[in-house]
């Protein structure tokens, strides 16, 4: 286990509201084709691939490794999952900046009933180096924040487009935290 109660992380969350209702959401996000999700901006590369996947994408242990854009990657763990409800990841052995700050996050993501809606609930909790917690909760977080929240963006537009009666305002259904 990354994280333990003992632990003095960094959880940084995002939410965002769509239409569809959590099964359906839940449904189309787990299996999210990263590299439409997680595009390269000016501080943080995107998911060019994903390689060395073990197991399917739908049960805890198994296991892909994201690669960046800028050639660096990631391990990503799939450690819990709670088929219409949310799940949860771990990242470790980053190849690029990230591990000069973090040990390791905890990804998680919650759908949360909203009417006959959906809020979508992400969080990373960072697991900072020693040392380096300020840098990860002081100018760190608002910079990764924004960049989840735009991630978060596009797959509630993802989900929107794959409903048949979407038509395509999943622009109005977002809400940042």
């Amino acid at each position: 286990m990354l994280i333990t109660s003992a632990d003095r992380t960094v959880p940084i969350t995002v939410l965002a509201r769509t239409s569809a209702g959590p099964a359906d959401a839940f449904r189309i996000l787990a299996p999210i084709d990263l590299t439409r999700v997680f595009l390269a901006d000016r501080l943080f590369p995107g998911v060019a691939a994903v390689a060395d996947q073990t197991g399917t994408w739908d049960r805890a242990g198994a296991s892909r490794r994201p690669r960046f854009t800028d050639g660096t990657s990631v391990t990503e763990s799939l450690t819990e999952y709670v088929d219409g409800r949310g799940f949860a990841y771990e990242l470790t052995g980053f190849t690029n900046a990230l591990a000069t700050l973090a040990l390791g996050v905890r990804g998680e993501f919650s759908f949360l009933p909203d009417g006959e809606g959906t809020i979508i609930r992400w969080t990373y909790e960072f697991k900072p180096r020693p040392g380096r917690r300020w840098i990860v909760a002081g100018p760190f977080r608002p910079l990764w924040q924004r960049y989840m929240q735009s991630a978060l963006r596009r797959m509630v537009a993802i989900i929107e487009g794959a409903r048949p009666e979407s038509i395509g305002e999943a622009g109005h259904h977002l809400r940042g935290a």
